[in-house]
């Protein structure tokens, strides 16, 4: 499935939710790309795993923030390979105090996995919304 292609499905999976978090943080490794930074070369040329390009793009176009997260000791290999993939303009440079929603991957972010954690979200965001409701008396 092309970029394209999973962003447009990813769009579809973004419609049927009413609350969208305002940030999406992404570890890198095993979850944008196939492999361990650390352990790799800045010559190389990266690759990510299939859908999470045209997830990220989505997201971008709900005007849903995202930011990456990683405890490498190689932090400038990580920066080598968002240049090279072209990842920088999707990130936001600072993270403000929010409400986070976790969703651990096995092999990588999948549509199915993205719709996990939008339904994680949802589920969190109406119970808290709830329960700062004033109450009836």
């Amino acid at each position: 499935m092309g970029d394209e292609r999973v962003k447009a499905e990813a769009l579809q999976i973004l419609g049927l939710f009413q609350v969208l978090p305002r940030l999406v943080v992404f570890d890198l490794d095993y979850t944008l790309w196939p492999f361990y930074y650390e352990c790799r070369s800045k010559r190389e040329s990266p690759s990510l795993f299939r859908h999470a390009k045209g997830i990220m793009c989505a997201l971008k176009e709900k005007g849903v923030d995202m930011a990456i997260a990683s405890r490498s000791p190689t932090p400038d290999i990580a920066r080598v390979f968002i240049d090279k993939l072209d990842l920088q303009p999707m990130f936001v440079a600072q993270i403000s105090k929010m409400g986070v929603t976790c969703v651990l991957v096995d092999n990588g972010v999948n549509l199915d996995m993205f719709k996990l954690g939008l339904s994680n979200f949802a589920t969190t965001a109406t119970t808290a919304a709830a329960a700062a409701a004033p109450q009836d008396k």
